[in-house]
């Protein structure tokens, strides 16, 4: 499309309203007497100029402000749904198992719509770039003109322009006295003035134009920083259980580094001590004051075979605390939680009828033998071991998970009257004997229990990215609401001196400004034309 040359001599893009030199109107259909839309200096827009390829289409969808809008709205109402249960990185079981026992149909209806893992999904991150690109369109879509615009804009204005400005008075020829007291008042309110042919333009806060679009910047950084986090190791929020005495791999390190608990600590408030708040612990009861592992990180020497026991080189002894973590080679592990499971079960082979005994039997919940030798022709041997125990639903026992939460065994057990064995289920508090009754019984003698430190491993590889974005959106913030875009244009004109003016918020505060810059001079104040049409319409 060809462009468009105006009466000045300045030629202009396709589709431009006013001359961005002069400010002459070039849409012959435009309405003479309205008011000019000063939004974007009447420059061309290219969503609003071509419409023909597919590359026009996508660029004028994209730009679109509805458009932005709505999809900021459905990611906001996605987000939302994603909280409505536990994601998956919360929980430790199958997820295709846990949403549908514990939430039911609804549990299963998530899963299935994959809302499960909803902000690593492939769907979610497309509307997070969707709205990344819409900001970019947006932004160049309207910036690039405008910018243009301003840059081109003479001190000498059409007629058309100044007349169909909001604020737009005419003067008698005023003394030359008059217009260098204005100018020098200009100055003092930081006015940048230039001057052609006797004509001025004085200009200030240009630069606030730009706030919006330094929000535009400031928030594709910012979703720029939180498409980082689903890079690999990029972003570590990982859930850790260390068993006191044992050794676990730092999760998304690269089996590089390792981390032993030697003991978990919790201490609480002693209301004997801790006089300020013995009513409160009254009321309470015990109050957790501190919870605390003290491990020992190891980083591994050189590289094992797979299989093979890594060979590992203590790093530092470290007491980690609620907000105190270790932190080392970028991540940080926290003490986020703690608890206490069952580790062992003792167990004595006892004859029902006499209540004598034949041995203790101490079963390791981690790590159980096969067999448990007695003595003197007595024996217990495990058939079957159900760590965290329930009856599936065909009444077979099954175990949930792995963790020995509810323990239940089925044992044979050799005597010397028996040498066949008699079998025996036992769980906490229930024995059952399936093939009728026996001579022999495990009677239950105790728990041996072992805490278990909760730590959550993390690394943000891409925060600084997301707080330079925060920052940048708050400066565009500042930018755009605090300073505004004035002008003011003072013309001679076939004897008569023309005053516009012209801002793109704080009309109140401009027009007291203009009062101030005309005060000792001859010059009146310009009319408001929107203001004086309103009053005609209510006259």
């Amino acid at each position: 499309m060809n462009d468009v040359k105006c009466e000045c001599g300045h030629v202009n893009p396709h589709g431009t309203v006013l001359c961005e030199a002069c400010g002459k109107i070039l849409d012959e259909q435009a309405d003479k007497n309205q008011l000019l839309d000063m939004r974007y200096e009447g420059s061309a827009r290219r969503s609003q100029t071509y419409n023909k390829t597919i590359i026009d289409k996508i660029w004028n969808f994209f730009s679109s402000v509805k458009v932005g809008v709505w999809l900021i709205i459905i990611t906001l109402i996605a987000s939302a749904l994603g909280t409505i249960f536990p994601q998956k990185m919360y929980i430790d079981q199958p997820p295709e198992v846990y949403y549908q026992q514990e939430y039911g149909t609804l549990g299963k209806i998530y899963y299935q719509l994959g809302f499960d893992d909803l902000y690593s999904s492939w769907w979610y991150l497309l509307l997070i770039a969707m709205i990344g690109i819409s900001l970019v369109i947006c932004s160049l879509d309207r910036v690039i003109p405008l910018y243009k615009a301003l840059k081109a804009q003479k001190v000498t204005r059409h007629e058309g322009f100044l007349k169909r400005q909001r604020l737009f008075g005419v003067n008698s020829d005023a003394a030359d006295k008059d217009l260098t007291l204005v100018k020098e008042q200009l100055q003092r309110k930081r006015y940048h003035i230039r001057e052609e042919n006797g004509n001025l333009l004085a200009e200030k806060g240009r630069f606030s134009r730009w706030g919006p679009y330094i929000n535009h910047i400031g928030l594709i950084i910012f979703l720029i920083g939180t498409m980082m986090r689903f890079i690999p190791g990029m972003y570590v929020n990982e859930n850790l259980w260390v068993r006191e005495g044992e050794t676990a791999l730092v999760p998304e390190t690269g089996e590089k580094f390792y981390i032993h608990n030697n003991k978990f600590i919790l201490q609480t408030y002693d209301k004997n001590k801790d006089k300020t708040f013995a009513q409160a612990l009254s009321k309470a009861g015990e109050v957790a004051k501190n919870y605390q592992s003290n491990v020992v990180l190891y980083e591994q020497s050189g590289k094992s075979l797979p299989g093979e026991k890594p060979k590992l080189k203590k790093v530092m002894d470290y007491k980690i605390r609620v907000n105190h973590p270790l932190s080392f080679d970028g991540y940080s592990i926290y003490q986020a939680s703690f608890r206490s499971e069952l580790s062992a079960m003792t167990f004595s082979l006892m004859n029902k009828q006499t209540n004598q005994t034949y041995g203790d039997v101490k079963i390791d919940l981690y790590n159980p033998k096969e067999t448990y030798d007695l003595g003197k022709g007595y024996s217990v041997k495990i058939l079957n071991y159900f760590p965290d125990f329930e009856f599936a639903k065909n009444g077979e026992p099954s175990t949930k998970s792995r963790d020995p939460n509810n323990p239940a065994f089925i044992f044979r057990m050799y005597t010397p009257d028996k040498p066949k064995g008699e079998t025996s289920f036992v769980a906490i508090r229930q024995t059952i004997e399936p093939f009728g009754n026996n001579t022999y019984k495990m009677a239950f003698r105790g728990i041996d229990t072992k805490n278990v430190s909760g730590f959550v491993v993390r690394k943000d590889s891409s925060m600084w990215v997301i707080i330079l974005g925060g920052i940048i959106f708050m400066i565009g913030v500042v930018q755009g609401s605090y300073w505004q875009h004035r002008r003011i244009w003072i013309q001679r004109k076939s004897g008569q001196v023309w005053i516009a003016g012209h801002t793109n918020k704080n009309w109140y505060g401009f027009k007291r400004e203009i009062e101030t810059v005309l005060a000792g001079t001859k010059l009146t104040m310009p009319e408001d034309q929107l203001q004086a049409g309103k009053n005609k319409e209510e006259g």
